[in-house]
């Protein structure tokens, strides 16, 4: 049996899930899981990369005792996060995430050197005030010594495939999140980075996914028993899950539903006009230069965190839990803007929910069921206001919306989302961040002839349930 192994490491959460091939169809299996989230260094929320790198290791070495030993491996991340090297490989600062508030008011720096519309024109990319762009330059204002010494730039992907293989690589699709990246070369903006003084020599050449890293060090090969290929899938997780959307026309958009909600269509050409910016679209890059045409809301994070809230020593609530109570209060009328900052990073959801409803004048929940309420009409609403968007820019209407990832589980969403964007809406695959991690290896080894031979297999292969 021949294993491709998807190393998917969301914000919340990391897993190993083996894929192999069996009757013309694809079967996945989850080997290992282990936790993520953001912990508080020197002021700053931070990433732990070395026990993340541990815990990779850790899932590689569950392969073996497992049995199935993989002929390839892929990994991929959230976007816009990196760390910078010295010309000793050390990781120079702290590894900050992008939910840390160090690029408050940056924004307007950064305007003093380049216009916020020709910023737009250049990247096609949407303004968030986590994006890499601003990263670096708070950076350049709090520790330009770091920059100085900067040989190389990684996203974080690209670090775990280095301390891997040895080869420091930088992939496209990651890259593009970061707002460095012209839409139209579709390489670095050289020209962009100069204005921002931000030293052109740390980044290198742009790899498309199916590009082979390398094979593993000595010292991870000895400690894990073999060896194997490391492949750029697209290393940016939405860029990942939305290859596995089962569909091959072009009559649907895609939801990639999970700590963020990513929602779009793929397109063969960027928009970076003024009436996209105005929308607050964005152009990733995509598998084979497709572009990404998509817009990040605020997705399952409100929920997750409104969870982490409510569980105690006593008791750990269960999603479907969670559903139950919301069913109760349904009906309950007020909404949220769920992209509003105040929901970024607040110290309590609860609380910032709830002043959101005091300060709009409407009626604030009081128990936890009217709570989730809001967050599920404000999450399905968000989605329909997003698709009319869509469909007035792209001048066309879509009869169908795909949703993917794992929260294509929550029903209740699901069928909020039915009922406010009045679509056909189908659910599945659930792993689709790393199907597409596994698809890419797959069409490296030739089991697939093209991305549409693989999707007409997810589609065979997975469950998809028309909600």
């Amino acid at each position: 049996m021949k294993y491709y192994l998807a190393v998917d490491i969301g914000a919340s959460s990391g897993r190993h899930i083996l894929a192999h091939m069996e009757d013309g169809q694809i079967c996945l299996e989850e080997v290992y899981r282990f936790v993520n989230g953001n912990v508080t260094k020197n002021g700053h929320l931070c990433w732990e990369l070395d026990r993340l790198f541990a815990e990779i290791v850790n899932g590689l070495k569950a392969c073996k005792e497992a049995g199935k030993i993989p002929v390839s491996m892929g990994i991929d991340t959230w976007g816009v996060d990196f760390v910078l090297l010295d010309e000793h490989d050390n990781v120079l600062g702290d590894t900050v995430a992008y939910r840390d508030s160090r690029t408050e008011g940056i924004d307007k720096l950064v305007y003093e050197k380049i216009s916020e519309d020709e910023l737009y024109a250049r990247t096609g990319i949407q303004k968030q005030l986590f994006n890499t762009i601003y990263q670096l330059y708070s950076i350049k204002q709090s520790n330009p010594e770091y920059l100085e010494k900067a040989t190389s730039y990684l996203m974080v992907p690209e670090y775990f495939n280095f301390l891997l293989t040895g080869v420091k690589m930088n992939e496209y699709t990651n890259a593009t999140t970061g707002q460095l990246v012209n839409a139209k070369t579709k390489t670095w903006d050289k020209e962009l980075l100069e204005k921002l003084e931000i030293p052109t020599h740390i980044f290198g050449e742009l790899h498309m996914p199916k590009t082979t890293v390398g094979t593993l060090k000595e010292e991870i090969k000895n400690q894990i028993g073999f060896d194997l290929e490391v492949i750029l899938p697209a290393t940016h997780d939405t860029g990942s899950a939305v290859l596995a959307v089962p569909a091959n026309d072009d009559d649907f958009i895609y939801l990639s539903s999970g700590t963020w909600s990513l929602m779009g269509i793929e397109r063969m050409e960027a928009d970076c006009s003024l009436q996209s910016k105005q929308f607050n679209f964005t152009n990733e890059g995509g598998y084979d230069y497709r572009f990404r045409y998509l817009k990040n809301i605020m997705g399952l994070w409100m929920l997750q965190s409104v969870r982490r809230e409510l569980n105690s020593k006593d008791h750990e609530y269960s999603f479907p839990e969670l559903i139950a109570m919301a069913m109760e209060a349904d009906g309950f009328p007020s909404i949220v803007n769920v992209n509003d900052n105040c929901f970024l990073a607040p110290k309590s959801m609860i609380e910032a929910v709830k002043d959101y409803c005091k300060n709009t004048n409407q009626k604030v929940p009081n128990t936890t069921g009217e709570l989730l309420v809001v967050i599920y009409n404000s999450l399905a609403k968000s989605y329909a206001d997003t698709i009319k968007e869509i469909e007035q820019i792209s001048n066309r209407t879509f009869k169908r919306l795909h949703i993917v990832g794992g929260g294509c589980q929550d029903n209740y969403l699901n069928q909020k989302t039915k009922e406010y964007t009045k679509k056909k809406v189908y659910a599945g695959p659930i792993e689709g961040t790393a199907l597409g991690n596994i698809m890419v290896q797959m069409l490296k080894d030739k089991t697939f002839s093209s991305l549409e031979d693989a999707r007409t297999c997810v589609a065979k292969s997975f469950d998809v349930k028309e909600v």
